[in-house]
């Protein structure tokens, strides 16, 4: 398995650690665990990605070199959520370069590819994708 950041890693290791039959209720567990956005950005515009059959939006801030990751996703639909979920609790606090060194295909190492088809598992990836390059966006603009 690839290296990853502790709280990614234990992520990952939780899914790995129970029957693949109950994979898809863990992630419907972490849609109920989609951190709230603070209030501070109430008004500020998040990013759709379009590659979530859902509509998801997100955002990132870069604050000493510490990564915190914000989604916004409906409840109707859980799929979507708990991606989100998990890369918001996986990636926030984490520094700058542990963000971008996370592999594009984490969501793969999740080991639910029999319970999610892969359109939604790109979605993931596209999420993963669009927080890396805001980072990237954030370097390039301090």
């Amino acid at each position: 398995m690839t290296e990853l950041p502790e709280q990614l890693a234990e992520i990952r290791d939780d899914f790995h650690a129970i029957p693949d039959r109950e994979r898809l209720h863990l992630l419907l567990e972490f849609s109920d665990e989609l951190p709230e956005v603070p209030e501070r950005y109430a008004d500020v515009p998040f990013e759709r990605v379009i590659e979530c059959q859902s509509p998801v939006f997100i955002t990132t801030e870069v604050v000493d070199g510490h990564v915190n990751m914000y989604a916004k996703a409906p409840a109707e639909a859980p799929t979507t959520r708990g991606f989100a979920s998990i890369l918001a609790q996986g990636l926030s606090g984490l520094t700058v370069d542990e963000v971008l060194a996370v592999p594009g295909d984490f969501p793969f190492d999740l080991g639910i590819t029999q319970q999610v088809s892969p359109l939604r598992l790109n979605g993931m990836v596209g999420m993963l994708a669009r927080v890396q390059r805001q980072v990237r966006d954030h370097l390039a603009n301090a």
